[in-house]
């Protein structure tokens, strides 16, 4: 586990499918860079991705940040929930809203090589190498990461359904294709 004054990096997966998510995740990413002891190091683009799991609600846009930072694993899951709770998001402590629609979703995927298990804390993220919405930006920005226990990032993507790859598409038009 990192110690006070070590740096890591981690990715942060950043999703949204209520009011204006494009400028949601633009001030999520930009209050990312403005943690303590946290620089915003890249981010992808932003994808559109239809609703996965309840899938009765708009499309998901989606993006994946690094961060390099001297925050603690738990620090900086209590960031994300902060920043989460600044953007309108109100999760429900039994869960029910796993699925549902929501303004924020900051879900930390990675911190260094670490492997987390503990109580509202599970690093890698445990589904992360079966969504493709969160595969691909994570590929733009890191295709040769190590995910522990998966592998490189771009082998994960390539083992996903193409269906579900082609199903993450640009959200952004200001992005280049």
């Amino acid at each position: 586990m990192s110690s006070a004054g070590d740096s890591v990096t981690a990715f942060v997966g950043l999703g949204s499918n209520l009011g204006d998510s494009i400028a949601t995740l633009r001030s999520a990413l930009e209050a990312l860079g403005t943690l303590p002891g946290t620089q915003l190091e890249r981010a992808s683009r932003l994808y559109r991705t239809a609703a996965w799991g309840v899938t009765d609600q708009p499309d998901f846009i989606n993006a994946v940040a690094m961060l390099r930072t001297s925050r603690t694993p738990r620090q900086l899951l209590s960031d994300l929930l902060d920043i989460e709770r600044h953007a309108g998001r109100n999760r429900r402590a039994d869960g029910s809203d796993r699925w549902g629609p929501r303004t924020l979703d900051l879900d930390l995927l990675l911190y260094g090589a670490e492997v987390i298990d503990e109580p509202g804390l599970h690093v890698p993220h445990p589904r992360l190498h079966e969504r493709a919405f969160v595969l691909v930006p994570l590929a733009e920005i890191a295709p040769d990461l190590s995910i522990p226990r998966v592998g490189l990032v771009r082998q994960a993507l390539a083992r996903m359904a193409p269906a579900e790859v082609q199903g993450v598409t640009y959200a952004d038009p200001h992005d280049p294709d």
